[in-house]
């Protein structure tokens, strides 16, 4: 799967309402067929941070994603609500899902 976690610094006017901002996008992403998860957090030290951690079955599905018309629509909508460019993180890595944290089991 392609893993991906993303930093997005929002300007501050837009911070609280980033979930607003960026609906039609999540949706958009979580409905295509490829999309394996797709969400977002904000972060605790910085409320002006958010962190997007997503994943995609493989490169086929990546690719289909950064060409969809909601990709581009959010290249267009999202840049004006940002502070800085968002900052990425972008492995394939050989799994389809969570592992457990083993060190932290729950009985």
């Amino acid at each position: 799967m392609i893993f991906i976690t993303a930093k997005f610094r929002v300007r501050p006017e837009s911070a609280d309402r980033w979930a607003e901002i960026t609906s039609e996008f999540t949706e958009a992403t979580r409905a295509e067929p490829g999309c394996l998860w797709f969400d977002w957090s904000r972060s605790l030290a910085d409320p002006n941070e958010y962190v997007l951690v997503e994943a995609f079955r493989d490169d086929e599905a990546g690719a289909a994603h950064v060409q969809s018309d909601h990709f581009r629509q959010a290249q267009r909508d999202l840049p004006p609500h940002l502070a800085e460019t968002p900052r990425i993180v972008n492995v394939t890595v050989p799994q389809d899902d969570w592992s457990l944290l083993g060190e932290m089991a729950v009985d």
